[in-house]
């Protein structure tokens, strides 16, 4: 950039200048008032000089200038004598600037978090933290049906994440991509502590997410993943960021939260694209059987402002063996186990679609359907009962963005769980959360948030051992820190 000295700011230089040097130049001795007005012309000079070349190192510590087009007017003066006497008067003021400037400039700069790597990757961190009051005051300060908001009357760290993710580059001829999601914190033990579901949970206990992609060159465009990824069942995900409201639904905390295995992504045009999965089973990085789960499914977008997601998974996720202390030799390192015979061979079928409306720039409305139905058998052999458990409901959601800064999200939502296939208490459970939520800056935002989860029967934990309550009445503040460079949601 080039910086100029105002025409009216020179003008009145010059003509200082040139009566300074007229002054001096007389012969005849001047008189005391004389040599007083020179004396203040001369401070006068002084002071302006001063302030044009503090301006001048100001810039220069900020951008690199042109300082050609400086000289004639600060530094070449028409009389040598005026000069020295500005440049002695202003001396110690230059100095001091000069020295404040190369301090600056000396001093090295703060390096950030790396967000990117060579060859596209990006590198993410996350930090999701939370205070939540129950009004019921529960024994053990512990919440039921709550997925990560788990404790009340407690600062708790609900996740600590990193992210690298490094997608295909098809345009420049790389097909091929990853992705590795480390997770810790409260919300892991959620995800991946459940040894009725993992034989070894603790081997894949901070992986939450690690496969690798693939383009097939076929038509639009055929995605293959290998690996451990986040379910999509249900329109919920663990990022909190990308939500609604801060605290999960009931529908979050039921359906799976990951699987392992291959999915496939067919795009067959703009508008659709065909899911299929191949997978070891919910919730599962290493099988309880022998029996893989399959989903089919699609992705449509009808119009710019409406996403359609459809899926039908298929699964049978009774364990063949159990767990035992008698064994000669493990079945694998650290496992004994024992063969259940005959093992149960009951199926479960998941319906779960969900859509989300932007209905005006400001305006989100979304809406979640879902029914759930298993056997232990499949038919009624061994004298076992093959009578189905069943799990039916939905949720519906609107966000309305106030300000750039602010913004009101409601969540209301009905899950009716008979047998007791979810809960264990066969019951009809709905809630409604209210959440306000107020963004500092980009990569960090705050959520204030009323729930209210309510049953047909008693079920939630008071602060009386022994008596159950219909409701539990939570009130939270959550707040989420992210940084990187991977652009949308997580």
């Amino acid at each position: 950039m080039r910086l100029f000295l105002k025409p009216r700011l020179f003008l009145i230089f010059f003509v200082t200048v040139s009566v300074a040097n007229t002054a001096i130049a007389e012969t005849k001795p001047a008189s005391h008032e004389e040599v007083e007005e020179l004396r203040q012309t001369v401070r006068e000079l002084a002071t302006r000089v001063s302030a044009l070349e503090e301006e001048l190192n100001k810039q220069k510590s900020a951008a690199v200038v042109d300082t050609a087009s400086l000289k004639p007017a600060v530094f070449t003066l028409p009389a040598a004598n005026i000069r020295s006497s500005v440049e002695s008067i202003s001396s110690s003021g230059v100095a001091a600037t000069n020295a404040q400037v190369a301090t600056a400039q000396s001093t090295p700069a703060i390096p950030a978090l790396p967000t990117t790597l060579p060859g596209g990757a990006t590198l993410n961190y996350a930090l999701d933290g939370y205070y939540e009051y129950d009004f019921n005051h529960p024994i053990g300060r512990v919440q039921y049906l709550r997925p990560y908001d788990v404790l009340s009357n407690a600062f708790s760290l609900n996740q600590a994440d990193f992210i690298f993710d490094w997608q295909p580059d098809v345009a420049s001829g790389r097909r091929y991509g990853m992705r590795l999601d480390l997770q810790f914190g409260q919300a892991t033990e959620t995800l991946q502590g459940n040894p009725a579901n993992e034989p070894r949970p603790e081997v894949y206990r901070n992986i939450f997410q690690a496969y690798g992609t693939y383009v097939v060159p076929l038509s639009k465009g055929l995605t293959v993943d290998v690996g451990k990824w986040a379910s999509s069942l249900g329109i919920e995900g663990n990022y909190t960021k990308d939500q609604m409201n801060y605290s999960r639904s009931f529908w979050f905390d039921y359906l799976p939260f990951y699987h392992e295995g291959v999915r496939v992504g067919y795009k067959w045009n703009d508008k659709l694209t065909l899911n299929y999965w191949l997978v070891n089973g919910t919730n599962q990085s290493e099988p309880t059987n022998g029996y893989k789960d399959e989903l089919f499914g699609f992705t449509a977008q009808p119009a710019k402002t409406v996403l359609w997601n459809f899926n039908y998974y298929v699964g049978q996720d009774h364990p063949d063996v159990t767990p035992a202390t008698n064994c000669t030799a493990p079945v694998q390192p650290g496992l004994c186990l024992a063969p259940i015979i005959p093992a149960p061979n009951g199926k479960a079928h998941i319906f779960d679609s969900y859509a989300t409306w932007n209905a005006t720039p400001k305006l989100t409305l979304a809406l979640e359907g879902d029914y759930v139905i298993q056997r232990l058998w499949a038919n009624a052999a061994a004298g076992e009962s093959s009578a189905p458990s069943e799990v039916y409901g939905g949720a519906g959601y609107a966000r309305y963005q106030l300000t750039p800064r602010t913004a009101f999200a409601g969540r209301g939502e009905y899950l009716s769980d008979k047998g007791g296939l979810y809960t264990g208490t066969s019951q009809v459970l709905n809630e409604f959360t209210g959440t306000y939520e107020y963004k500092f800056g980009d990569g960090f935002l705050a959520r204030v948030e009323f729930r209210r989860d309510a049953s047909n029967v008693p079920f939630f934990l008071t602060n009386k051992p022994g008596v159950l309550a219909t409701t539990q009445p939570t009130f939270g503040i959550g707040m989420v820190w992210w940084y990187g460079a991977k652009q949308g949601a997580w």
